[in-house]
């Protein structure tokens, strides 16, 4: 069995082969006010200015955060360089991913 993280960032691979992953802050959080982003990802190293306006943003959106990973674990599982912010706007890939998001 492999351990949730591990199949977290394969999930998050998949979902950008998929095309269904937004990188990106600004990306991000239009995708959040359009409605369109199920999940966010945010990397832990991300600057408390990131993660604050990422969090209001989606708050009042109602869309679920999480804070997971390093940019570089991030950018790497999705093939790119160093990523700090992910949106999922796929409600399947969100929902297996939240649910290992939460086995952790």
């Amino acid at each position: 069995m492999m351990e949730p993280k591990k199949r977290i960032y394969q999930m998050l691979g998949l979902a950008a082969r998929a095309r269904m992953l937004i990188t990106g802050e600004e990306l991000v959080i239009r995708e959040v006010r359009s409605g369109n982003a199920k999940l966010v990802i945010v990397s832990q190293d991300a600057s408390d200015n990131t993660l604050k306006k990422l969090n209001d943003k989606c708050t009042s959106y109602n869309v679920e955060m999480h804070v997971f990973g390093t940019r570089e674990e991030l950018g790497h599982a999705i093939g790119k360089e160093s990523r700090v912010v992910l949106a999922l706007v796929d409600t399947g890939f969100a929902s297996k991913i939240t649910g290992l998001l939460n086995e952790q």
